[in-house]
């Protein structure tokens, strides 16, 4: 009969141990029994993960590598396993979410202390980035993405859409001025995005129609949030979603300039989570939590 879950248990516990003897111990086999079970898993995988003398065992390059994925793979299995009865009595386990640092910063770590608040049993794993992540590499329940959308094992859950402004700082525009047309940019730093998605072309609305027009300029940022403090500091305009620069606009850290040329686009935001048919109830609680506290600002 095919055990191999016993069979990754046992090198498993040989790894930990650093012995068959012990690791039969442990596992209350026979040391013989333990030899068997690695060595079927060592056929079956077509690999050495043990190298063994009479006097010490050591994992090879394939053995520890293989050693790793797998503890992750049996952790993974026990949260698994442990949830399930436990998710009856509500939301509770790890809930692991990714979204850009412009969208963490700005939207979610404002309202994570009330859903922490609301949901005692779940604790929340933060990861920011402007790198577009996989999901199932990253061992992610919910990624925030912005603009348009790739991936199409997933699903989404749309959560809003944010209109694109120019904004720049009172001091870069008492230096520079303030443009009037489209136009005028030619003779200003534009700040712009180093990443591949980004685009050295803005949006304006003129004569009825839209149109893009080349930017340039002597700085780029890999982040959101690196060209808005750039922005903030002086540095020159920059084109955000007004989500990421709402609470800058308010307090006059920032103005919007050219509105009266905004072209009117944006992006859509979504939340992605996996295409399973039973979702986790602390997976479901975040989206729900979403759909309820997110404001996100026209």
């Amino acid at each position: 009969m095919d055990n191999r879950f016993g069979d990754i248990e046992t090198f498993l516990a040989v790894a930990r141990e650093g012995s068959f003897a012990a690791a039969a111990k442990t596992l209350r086999l026979t040391p013989s029994a333990v030899s068997r079970s690695i060595g079927r898993l060592e056929q079956r995988l077509g690999i050495i993960l043990l190298r063994r003398t009479t006097r010490s065992l050591a994992l090879t390059v394939d053995g520890a590598s293989y050693r790793e994925r797998m503890m992750a793979l049996m952790a993974e299995i026990a949260d698994v396993e442990s949830g399930l009865g436990q998710e009856e009595r509500g939301p509770r386990g790890l809930l692991r979410v990714n979204a850009s640092v412009s969208f963490g910063t700005q939207c979610l770590l404002p309202i994570l202390p009330l859903f922490l608040d609301c949901h005692p049993a779940v604790t929340v794993d933060l990861a920011l980035s402007d790198a577009v992540v996989d999901l199932v590499e990253e061992r992610a329940d919910i990624a925030i993405r912005i603009g348009p959308l790739r991936d199409t094992r997933l699903r989404a859950k749309k959560l809003g859409h944010s209109r694109m402004v120019l904004v720049a700082s009172p001091a870069y525009l008492a230096k520079r001025g303030t443009p009037e047309r489209p136009e005028d940019l030619d003779r200003h730093e534009c700040l712009q995005f180093s990443f591949r998605r980004s685009v050295d072309s803005w949006h304006f609305r003129i004569g009825g129609r839209t149109v893009q027009r080349p930017v340039q300029g002597r700085f780029f940022g890999n982040s959101g949030e690196i060209v808005r403090q750039m922005a903030i500091a002086g540095g020159g305009i920059a084109r955000h979603g007004r989500f990421h620069v709402a609470a800058d606009l308010r307090a006059g850290r920032l103005v919007e300039v050219l509105g009266d040329f905004s072209a009117g686009d944006g992006e859509d935001i979504h939340a992605l989570y996996s295409a399973q048919d039973r979702l986790a109830a602390r997976v479901r609680a975040f989206l729900d939590f979403l759909d309820e506290e997110l404001e996100l600002p026209s």
